[in-house]
């Protein structure tokens, strides 16, 4: 019998440390640390390839800033060609940005 007393005691205090851990984070992840990433868009008939600064936070993407590497018409006949080049230079920038914030 005692040992289904220390049992339940165990069990409401981790049901009190679960409880205190939701009201003071909202139940929520922590955000990662911002971070510059590669990113493209398609619409209006133009390719935009950018460099994005993002903060994670769960299934939450923040954007906190944003460099434009090309717009790029999707008529283009050398699109492709331009696109491959537009994203070895975004992430030429990324590696630059993330180094100069590190």
């Amino acid at each position: 019998m005692r040992i289904l007393l220390i049992l339940g005691a165990l069990a409401l205090l981790a049901a009190i440390a679960l409880l205190l851990w939701y009201g003071v984070t909202g139940g929520r992840p922590k955000a990662a640390a911002p971070r510059w990433e590669t990113h493209t868009e398609t619409g209006g008939g133009v390719t935009v390839v950018v460099v994005r600064k993002v903060s994670r936070s769960g299934d939450r993407v923040t954007e906190l800033g944003r460099q434009v590497v090309a717009e790029i018409p999707d008529a283009d006949p050398d699109w492709e060609s331009r696109y491959h080049e537009a994203m070895a230079t975004a992430r030429s920038r990324v590696a630059a940005l993330e180094s100069e914030a590190g």
